[in-house]
């Protein structure tokens, strides 16, 4: 009977994610080792300090606050980085490449920012950078773009990618919690930082949606090449609006392939109530793909967490453990070569979409007329008017929504619209995205 090849691992930063990855190697060791045909070692796990329960008991000889006892042990085929951020995490997976050894990270942030370099690192190396758990927790969205829909040419990918935004919306629209209430108790229940403002922001998935147009797309982008706005300024009103009118409004980034250019956005999104995207709710991600063989599919699930973001980690070593049981490492090529159709990079302002609008103007005749006038004269085609009650002050809610429209033709209506004197508030306006995909 041949001897099982014993695949050493070594985990450099035990924090919540790191924790779960632990515990599955230690307590899971035999059904993992059944299921690959290897025997998974966590041979040293390091972090700043070994003192708070992380709810998984190591053994004292494999801890150590030491990176370098990870990265120069010559006997570790994969180090897992868990720490987060930009540095010291970038400087420690070039040094696990250079030394030969095998790269699993959650690193989205890194990823977005430096993806270009690392790639390079592992290809000159000629080993694996696996990174599941970057983007969507347990849903193995990156290995379904990365092997599974490798004969598609994709159209578009829609996704919430981000649990604390899409728990927020989710509350207030089932609870009519204000913005401010919904972000607390996303806090209260942990699925906030103290500082939220990535997730709230957008920025969070804007460094997913990077990751996820690299691979679906192979297009490489920066970050200032994506249009983000976050979610704090959607109102309890405009999530009632909404659903009256049959939609609801999702945190939303999009990739998707229009005229030979790929647009790519992050912002709350009115969707229909039959979009696939429109049911996902509270703390949950999905990403919708469409492919030109495929057609349309859904992957969905637990977008946060210890337990589906380890379970992503745990998969990816044992992808990399399969690989160099086998002698094929590296399997799949890191970077999927460019979308045929894909020409450029579309402008903000060249974006076309149907539009929802808020205005609170003074309740007097002629004000409908003014608006429509104004939408009129940059092209913009009003499909539906819903006049709200009346607040105080006279003021009156009137609710909009357009046939599609040029971006830059809404920025320079709303700006026109907002000097009237009648409107007395800055006007809301969210984008919707129609399921145009079969």
């Amino acid at each position: 009977m041949p001897q099982t090849t014993t695949i050493n691992v070594g985990l450099i930063g035990v924090g919540t994610v790191g924790a779960g990855v632990a515990r599955a190697l230690l307590e899971k060791r035999r059904m993992l080792e059944q299921r690959i045909g290897a025997r998974l070692v966590l041979r040293r796990a390091c972090d700043k300090e070994f003192r708070r329960r992380r709810g998984v008991r190591l053994p004292p000889s494999v801890t150590t606050t030491d990176a370098s006892k990870v990265l120069r042990d010559p006997d570790i085929h994969v180090v897992v980085e868990l720490i987060g951020g930009i540095e010291p995490a970038r400087t420690l997976i070039l040094e696990a490449l250079r030394r030969g050894k095998h790269v699993v990270t959650a690193n989205k942030a890194l990823l977005a920012h430096a993806g270009r370099e690392l790639f390079a690192a592992a290809r000159r190396a000629n080993v694996d950078l696996y990174f599941e758990a970057a983007v969507g927790g347990g849903i193995p969205i990156i290995k379904a773009l990365r092997e599974g829909l490798i004969a598609n040419e994709l159209d578009a990918i829609l996704g919430i990618v981000n649990g604390t935004s899409n728990y927020v919306l989710t509350q207030m629209r089932e609870k009519r919690l204000s913005f401010h209430e919904a972000l607390l108790e996303a806090k209260h229940h942990g699925y906030a930082e103290r500082n939220p403002a990535l997730d709230i922001s957008g920025g969070d998935a804007a460094h997913k949606l990077a990751i996820l147009t690299l691979l679906g797309f192979g297009v490489q982008v920066r970050l200032s090449d994506i249009h983000v706005e976050g979610i704090s300024s959607i109102s309890q009103a405009d999530i009632q609006y909404a659903d009256e009118l049959g939609y609801c409004i999702k945190p939303l980034a999009i990739a998707k392939q229009v005229d030979h250019e790929l647009e790519l956005r992050v912002h709350p999104t009115l969707l229909a109530k039959t979009h696939l995207l429109a049911n996902v709710n509270g703390v949950y991600n999905a990403v919708y793909v469409h492919g030109d063989m495929v057609g349309a599919e859904l992957f969905y699930g637990r977008g946060a967490g210890q337990g589906p973001a380890a379970s992503s980690v745990v998969s990816d070593i044992a992808d990399i453990a399969r690989n160099i049981v086998t002698g094929i490492a590296p399997r799949m090529p890191l970077l999927p070569h460019r979308h045929r159709g894909i020409r450029r990079l579309r402008r903000m302002g060249a974006v076309e979409t149907r539009y929802y609008m808020r205005f609170m103007a003074t309740d007097k005749p002629g004000v409908l007329a003014r608006i429509a006038g104004v939408l009129g004269r940059h092209h913009i085609s009003i499909a539906s008017v819903h006049q709200k009650e009346r607040r105080a002050a006279r003021i009156v809610p009137v609710v909009m929504m357009t046939h599609e429209a040029r971006e830059a033709d809404m920025r320079r209506a709303l700006q026109a619209i907002d000097r009237l004197g009648f409107v007395k508030h800055p006007t809301v306006a969210i984008r919707t995205e129609a399921p145009r995909y079969k």
